[in-house]
């Protein structure tokens, strides 16, 4: 997947600015993709330029004057394109995981800490996630709201963050803990 794609499916909920964007990949896009403002600011331009987007200006008063993009129907069909393409799998990269693998030759308790931290990150994004999956929602149900939504997408790959930072605060927290058994352990020795 390029940014390109993950821009494209993020302007589909309506006009969005440069601004307002960036914003949209901090709370939702960014559970699977990351991206700085310069680098969604650049796509923008990008995007603009072979016409899978349009932009246009709004003038303000008080602010300088910005620009809000949306989709066109050329951007439809590059997401459409992309969404029929075989995909690769995705692999894990994670420094901390490299630190767990040599668990046995590090200071324990500075592993135990930094998997007390990314459990404790997770467990933001998990409330984070389970607000943006309510405001989604609104007052209906998750299975009405996934039969009669208007928009799934985001709403499933809010599902598949939520599950991904729940999975990692159950991994940290298990982890640590086998740690702190053997720790104990060999102190009994």
């Amino acid at each position: 997947m390029a940014l390109r794609h993950a821009v494209l499916a993020a302007l589909l909920d309506g006009e969005l600015s440069g601004y307002e964007l960036t914003k949209a990949f901090d709370i939702g896009v960014a559970n699977f993709w990351h991206a700085l403002p310069q680098q969604l600011y650049a796509e923008l331009a990008r995007l603009e330029k072979e016409g899978l987007i349009a932009g246009r200006e709004v003038v303000q008063d008080s602010r300088p004057n910005k620009r809000l993009f949306h989709v066109t129907e050329d951007g439809v069909g590059e997401l459409e394109r992309f969404a029929a393409a075989v995909g690769k799998p995705s692999f894990i990269r994670d420094d901390l995981l490299v630190a767990v693998q040599a668990a046995d030759v590090v200071d324990a308790g500075e592993l135990i800490a930094r998997l007390g931290e990314r459990a404790a990150f997770a467990d933001a994004k998990i409330e984070l996630f389970e607000r943006l999956l309510a405001r989604m929602r609104g007052d209906r149900g998750e299975e009405e709201f996934l039969g009669r939504g208007r928009r799934v997408g985001p709403y499933l790959t809010c599902l598949r963050g939520l599950a991904f930072e729940e999975g990692n605060r159950d991994w940290c927290r298990r982890a640590a803990e086998v740690l702190r058994r053997r720790a104990r352990v060999a102190e009994e020795r």
